[in-house]
């Protein structure tokens, strides 16, 4: 039985190779990806991983992956447009940690939630550092041409002297 399949199989890839359907394939002619490099057992999760676009941080293991999550929360909170967001992005992490505190899986870290106040304050110091840095900034050359005719205008006037 096995033979009949096997010949059936082979007379299948003779046809098609007569027929030319394997002809303009791509990668025709050209070595295997990846054939010069040393051998990884998990070869086929990392291009599964880089043809559906996965970041390798998704396949960290959850403890991992919140830690990171708080140790890049500054950053992301300094960059939020409002307070009320940033208060949303600390809640949300927080109940992911309230999960992970009542469900832990291996690895286990302790992670801490974090202080909703002081992520506020942190980006609140951001808001009024950028403010600072605007008012240091000299307006551009535009801004600065219609002031000058404005208060050329206003000095022409009558009521203003």
């Amino acid at each position: 039985m096995s033979d009949r399949i096997e010949s059936l199989i082979d007379a299948r890839i003779r046809a098609a190779r007569e027929n030319g359907e394997f002809d303009d394939l791509p990668g025709a002619g050209k070595p295997l990806p990846g054939h010069a490099e040393p051998y990884d057992e998990q070869w086929w999760l990392k291009e599964f991983a880089r043809r559906e676009g996965i970041s390798a941080a998704a396949l960290l293991p959850l403890s991992v992956q919140l830690a990171r999550l708080v140790e890049q929360l500054p950053d992301e909170v300094r960059r939020l447009p409002s307070e009320q967001r940033v208060r949303e992005t600390v809640a949300d992490l927080n109940r992911e940690i309230l999960d992970y505190q009542i469900h832990p899986s291996q690895p286990f870290l302790p992670i801490k939630r974090v202080d909703v106040e002081a992520m506020v304050t942190l980006w609140r110091e951001a808001l009024e550092a950028r403010f600072e840095a605007a008012r240091q900034q000299p307006p551009p050359a535009a801004d600065r041409r219609k002031r000058r005719w404005l208060r050329r205008g206003r000095s022409e006037t009558p009521d203003h002297p």
